[in-house]
């Protein structure tokens, strides 16, 4: 063999211990896997970190700006100063903030999750204006008054609103699909604000109260009201817990859940009761906030992945946070009065929905 022909040989492939080792047990691999398990640990810190800030600027903007004294004293119950009053009165709202915000991020992926439509939140399927409506045709001819009732009332309108809109969802070819859904959802929310509007005009000297369930604020939060609406939202929060493991196989197709040991038509009952229930309770607390529930389960989605075991929680602490957030803003733009957190999230929310819109198609997650 001549050197010009050896020259001319293709040179073997480089030895195998020259090459990165990719197989699952190598030091990249497990490297990997173990960033993948940090990533819900840090977004778990993360959102701390950003619900502690939240509630601290609730505490200390509104219309009058507060020291750290005034802050110490009014946490304390002690001291006569206005700045300590102040603070007194935002500790129960900055807490039903929290609550909310969390209620409705847990309600959101929830849905997301049962329907999976990655458009679905309780404002775009009309669930907040079901109940809603609800509440404010109960007020207008029943006179009702009290949160209790505002619950009972809240809940049967979302649950009649909810199983409507899926039924509309699943009439022609094709069964139930999240387009379907989406849409049955924005025309039923539609329909069910012109109620509400109709309802409330000829009623002008009580238009204050009906306001109140027409946009959502969270001006009203006490103690007292936290206390009416805690069981029904701890319900909500067991069946999520419970509901967590059984969405992840649902995730992955009815037949493979089915072959898991998966109850399909009761792990989606339950946690659509779950997400009902949150809805309704919020919206009786509060009255209809929308967006946070589309808002909040995509950004923790990015962050840990779609395992509801961690998505439901994460929800529930960017949910708080990002409530927490808006009520501030609100506050704080509009000093010394306010803008309502409900249309603060509106302006949030509608720019993220048309980037998601036009982002990707809506599909089953």
């Amino acid at each position: 063999m001549t050197a010009r022909s050896a020259l001319a040989r293709p040179r073997p492939d480089p030895l195998p211990d020259t090459a990165p080792d990719s197989s699952p047990g190598s030091a990249e691999a497990r490297s990997s896997r173990r960033g993948r398990s940090r990533r819900p640990l840090v977004a778990c810190g993360l959102l701390l970190a950003l619900l502690a800030l939240a509630v601290v600027c609730s505490i200390a903007f509104g219309a009058r700006v507060v020291d750290i004294g005034e802050i110490l004293d009014g946490l304390a119950g002690r001291g006569e100063a206005l700045g300590a009053l102040a603070v007194a009165e935002r500790v129960p709202r900055t807490a039903t903030a929290v609550t909310a915000g969390a209620a409705l991020g847990v309600s959101g992926a929830l849905m997301q999750a049962v329907t999976r439509n990655p458009i679905a939140d309780p404002g775009i399927l009309g669930i907040n204006t079901g109940a809603s409506l609800a509440i404010v045709a109960a007020i207008a001819f029943v006179h009702i008054s009290s949160l209790w009732e505002y619950l009972w009332v809240a809940l049967a309108g979302a649950a009649l609103t909810a199983v409507f809109v899926y039924a509309v969802g699943s009439l022609g070819p094709g069964g139930t699909t999240p387009v379907k859904l989406a849409l049955a959802g924005v025309a039923t929310s539609a329909a069910l604000s012109s109620l509400i509007s109709a309802i409330m005009l000829p009623r002008a000297e009580g238009l204050t109260d009906f306001r109140f369930w027409q946009v959502g604020s969270l001006g009203r939060g006490t103690w007292a009201s936290l206390a009416t609406v805690a069981p029904f939202l701890l319900v909500a929060a067991v069946l999520a817990a419970a509901m967590a493991r059984p969405l992840n196989s649902l995730a992955l197709g009815e037949e493979m859940a089915v072959g898991l040991g998966v109850r399909v038509g009761r792990t989606r009952l339950l946690a659509a009761a779950a997400g009902v229930i949150a809805c309704a309770t919020t919206t009786a607390l509060v009255g209809p906030i929308g967006f946070v529930g589309l808002m909040v389960p995509h950004a923790v989605r990015m962050l840990v992945g779609p395992d509801n075991r961690w998505l439901l929680p994460l929800s529930a602490l960017g949910g708080a946070a990002l409530l927490t957030f808006a009520d501030v803003l609100g506050r704080v733009i509009a000093r010394p009065g306010e803008v309502s957190v409900g249309v603060v999230t509106a302006f949030v929310g509608a720019p993220v929905l048309i980037a998601i819109a036009r982002g990707a198609k809506v599909r089953e997650l």
